[in-house]
């Protein structure tokens, strides 16, 4: 199970660079849930290209490294990750990024709203919130963050004020595509407010999109 989720993991960051939402620097970081209180997660601090599987480590949800050794950087992330798994039972991946336009949202502390039908198609009905800024993994930092889950129990995304944004979904490739969902999100929706601002869906969207969705088997 181990290897297939290293692989998939690997195959989550290579769909991520593809379709063009990763910033010039590569930077960000990628766990899967194990059995237990455990992790995969990304050894090192820095860019996410080119990795392979060789690139994670398991680690518990207290940050205490099996099998592998482990940059101090990157021990800085455990709690972000760990966090999430620990408040959302149903989540398999959690990936980080500073997207440009999503970290543009993030910056700003701005929600990023539900305008934009690929969201809706996930399950999207709320804006994706911003947990407050706190140093990168500081326990500060991570309360704001499950503060923010608490508070929004069913979004599956939170933006990391004045740093970037965090996705988690049940498998690696759909939180990338999660990832990419975002991205494209926060581009219209900038775009859209140039010419008068994004709307609102009606009410009972989601009901009608997962409806529609249905008819033809459609899990996206």
């Amino acid at each position: 199970m181990s290897s297939d989720l290293r692989a998939q993991l690997v195959q989550a960051a290579e769909v991520l660079f593809k379709s063009g939402v990763m910033q010039a620097s590569g930077h960000g970081n990628m766990s899967a849930r194990l059995d237990g209180d455990r992790m995969l997660l990304t050894r090192r601090s820095g860019t996410i290209q080119g990795m392979t599987s060789d690139d994670f480590v398991e680690v518990t949800f207290d940050g205490q490294v099996r099998g592998g050794d482990m940059d101090p950087a990157a021990r800085e992330v455990v709690g972000m990750h760990s966090g999430v798994y620990r408040e959302r039972p149903n989540v398999g991946v959690v990936i980080h990024t500073h997207s440009p336009h999503s970290t543009g949202f993030a910056l700003a502390n701005e929600p990023l709203p539900c305008a934009y039908e690929a969201l809706l198609r996930f399950g999207v009905t709320d804006a994706i919130p911003v947990a407050g800024w706190a140093p990168r993994g500081s326990p500060e930092s991570v309360a704001n963050i499950v503060a923010q889950l608490r508070e929004y129990p069913t979004v599956p995304a939170v933006l990391l004020g004045n740093h970037g944004l965090l996705a988690f979904a049940a498998d690696p490739v759909a939180t990338a595509r999660l990832v990419i969902i975002m991205e494209e999100a926060a581009q219209m929706t900038l775009a859209a407010r140039r010419l008068g601002g994004e709307r609102p869906f009606p009410p009972g969207a989601l009901e009608a999109e997962r409806a529609h969705m249905a008819r033809f088997g459609s899990l996206r």
